[in-house]
């Protein structure tokens, strides 16, 4: 067979790349999958806060309620947990034994962020006695900085907290990320929350195929970006041979699975309340498949990530939730059709999130650029 090179690869313009990655993150139609199902096909879901794995999962599922995932949680099934791009995310239990292993090389660079405010700390030594410290009783990273303070006193507590999480597989314990409840953060290590080891780190083309899967066509690039790692081009080129390979308009080698979905252009798709945070937005490189140009970095401020409208399959403006209403500030402005269809999503997301409370759905004033 021919092997297809980067200047003979069909190309895949904006909107192709577009719909094909809304199909793969069940955005373009509802998927009838399990909270379970869904978290474990998506490969993790960003979770800095307890709500936006919630919201993610209303705006992908058919039938699905918040408290599937936080039954999921307290069964043990579902934890939180730092892993790509150094963030807290949401995974199946097996992910979470699975992954972190695969990203401990970045959890080792972030140390080195921190290693000259670890003056005489052995990290060997360290994560034994933080591993002693969570197993005995879930801590919070106060109670870290305190234990690890007294050993090492000439250290940053913070550093010394930050390196602990980076050595060992900590989970953030139930209630926290249960839907309704509160509690604060809490750790232990994965392998006690969970009863059973890690076990082996999962080879690195399965996890390509898998962020292929849900995330592609995508480039060597957007795979770093989406695990936070760097030098993956390897294992690209070792499965370049069961992928199909395309160009994105300005000639970016883009790889994929060759059965997976890749709908027509032309495709039409609805309207969706995004939390903050939400992978969609940030696990590519390259990321106009779903940020036209002129809305780049207009859902961000500092720190600060609001939560998205999609319109047509794009970024189109951002929501907020108060007290009485749900806000919707447009970056353009929209057609009748379209509000009314950004309207009938906004009615669907809170029956499914906040049943029986009662919101007025509002349109603020166009957000300028």
């Amino acid at each position: 067979m021919r092997k297809t090179t980067t200047s003979t690869a069909p190309v895949l313009d904006v909107r192709a790349l577009n719909r094909a990655t809304l199909a793969r993150q069940l955005l373009l139609e509802r998927s009838r999958r399990t909270a379970l199902d869904a978290v474990a096909h998506l490969v993790g879901l960003q979770a800095q806060n307890v709500r936006p794995p919630y919201y993610a999962l209303a705006a992908r599922l058919d039938g699905f309620t918040p408290g599937e995932l936080s039954a999921a949680m307290a069964a043990r099934e579902a934890v939180r947990i730092v892993t790509m791009r150094s963030t807290i995310h949401t995974h199946t239990a097996d992910d979470c034994l699975t992954l972190r292993p695969f990203v401990q090389p970045a959890r080792e660079r972030e140390i080195q962020v921190f290693r000259k405010r670890l003056t005489g700390v052995d990290l060997d030594r360290l994560a034994s006695i933080v591993r002693e410290l969570v197993e005995e009783e879930p801590r919070t990273m106060q109670q870290l900085r305190e234990a690890l303070s007294a050993r090492w006193p000439d250290a940053d507590p913070q550093a010394l907290a930050i390196a602990a999480r980076c050595r060992l597989p900590l989970v953030q314990v139930t209630p926290r990320g249960l839907w309704g409840e509160s509690g604060r953060v809490a750790l232990t290590t994965a392998e006690h929350w969970l009863g059973r080891s890690a076990g082996d780190t999962p080879d690195a083309k399965t996890v390509v195929r898998r962020c292929l899967a849900a995330f592609g066509p995508a480039s060597v690039k957007d795979m770093q970006t989406w695990a936070g790692l760097t030098r993956l081009r390897p294992v690209f080129e070792r499965l370049r041979p069961e992928l199909v390979v395309f160009r994105d308009e300005n000639g970016a080698e883009l790889f994929d699975l060759p059965d997976a979905l890749r709908p027509d252009p032309g495709t039409p798709a609805p309207p969706r309340f995004l939390p903050e945070f939400d992978n969609l937005l940030l696990s590519h490189a390259d990321r106009s498949r779903v940020v036209p140009p002129e809305h780049r970095g207009r859902n961000w401020q500092g720190n600060i990530a609001y939560r998205t409208l999609l319109v047509d399959g794009f970024l189109a403006g951002l929501w907020a939730l108060g007290d009485d209403a749900l806000v919707v500030e447009p970056f353009g402005e929209l057609g009748a059709r379209q509000r009314e269809e950004v309207v009938a999503e906004a009615e669907r997301m809170l029956a499914v999130l906040h049943p029986g409370a009662s919101y007025d759905i509002r349109f603020g004033t166009v957000r300028p650029a």
